[in-house]
């Protein structure tokens, strides 16, 4: 059995992402006290709601911010893995927190429907005009960082995008109510602004999920492999017992290979891997490599429910 991964540059990506979340962190909390007095002063629900998800969002970067710093925690012998899963519990919480605070922008919005209130919206405006420009920096800030694939950076970037939405629906609820003075425009404009958040947290909270129950990566085709394996490397007779799973955004694997007794046992070994790391990008591998054919139920799992994460023993 083989073991192989890679620690080029472990830690370069996760200090570009503390430097963006950090930045990302100041902007955001800054700002939400200044949104949040300017919505109690002009009694605009947009400007509150959009104050809540900063307020939401400022806890969520500082989580975020911590998950990273944890992260770069080594492995240990109780930590085999170090702490690169918390990441995606940051994820996963601040999914879970969009999803709440949405809901509840959403109910106040039906009771402001029904039972306007009077909004200053010249004050709106102003607010709102400055929020946006305060969005669209942590935005940019955020986004450069979306290269790494970061889940953790992309579930504050997500926070960051409802701001901006949320900004920009301020807006054109202020300018509506500046020129018509009908009222119900306001919570009209949270709730689609809201809608939008939560498709895009409802997506984000099922990867995060899928991550921590150990599910395979959704781009990555486990069938495909296993055949593409055996027609790259002729000695490769059958591939079987594969498990791949995410930990802190990259995929590790194990399996075995039934082989023809090969004379150079470390060169086809070298070859299963350069394969599996330039094909699928898998730099973490535990190869298990077997000469008689494989027995058992577990033997064709993979087969009919490809994708899933299944466990064995041997």
């Amino acid at each position: 059995m083989a073991h192989s991964h890679s620690h080029a540059s472990p830690h370069l990506p996760e200090d570009k992402n503390a430097r963006r979340l950090l930045l990302a962190f100041i902007i955001t909390a800054g700002f939400m006290v200044v949104e949040t007095i300017g919505g109690v002063i002009s009694g605009s629900l947009a400007l509150l709601a959009d104050a809540g998800h900063m307020l939401t969002d400022s806890a969520a970067l500082l989580f975020a911010l911590l998950a990273v710093h944890f992260a770069r925690r080594p492995p240990n012998a109780r930590h085999t893995f170090g702490w690169l899963r918390l990441t995606t519990l940051a994820a996963f919480v601040n999914a879970i927190a969009l999803v709440v605070i949405t809901i509840l922008i959403v109910w106040e919005a039906i009771q402001r429907f029904y039972h306007p209130q009077p909004i200053a919206g010249a004050t709106m405006m102003i607010i709102a005009v400055a929020g946006l420009i305060a969005n669209i920096l942590s935005f940019w800030i955020l986004h450069r960082g979306s290269e790494e694939k970061n889940l953790n950076v992309r579930a504050a970037a997500l926070h960051v995008m409802g701001d901006l939405l949320g900004s920009v629906g301020a807006i054109a609820a202020a300018v509506v109510i500046m020129m018509t003075g009908w009222t119900p425009i306001d919570p009209i404009l949270s709730v689609l602004v809201s809608c939008l958040v939560l498709r895009s947290a409802w997506s984000l909270l099922k990867e995060s999920v899928n991550e921590l129950l150990e599910g395979a990566p959704r781009t990555m085709d486990v069938l495909a492999l296993k055949r593409d394996l055996r027609r790259a490397i002729p000695e490769v007779r059958d591939v079987h017992h594969v498990h791949v799973w995410l930990m802190g955004e990259k995929p590790i694997m194990t399996l075995h290979v039934q082989v023809v007794p090969p004379h150079d046992h470390d060169a086809l070994l070298d070859s299963i891997q350069h394969f599996l790391e330039h094909h699928y990008q898998i730099e973490h591998a535990t190869i298990q490599m077997e000469y008689q054919p494989c027995s058992g139920p577990e033997c064709h799992l993979n087969e009919t429910t490809a994708g899933h994460g299944h466990h064995h023993h041997h």
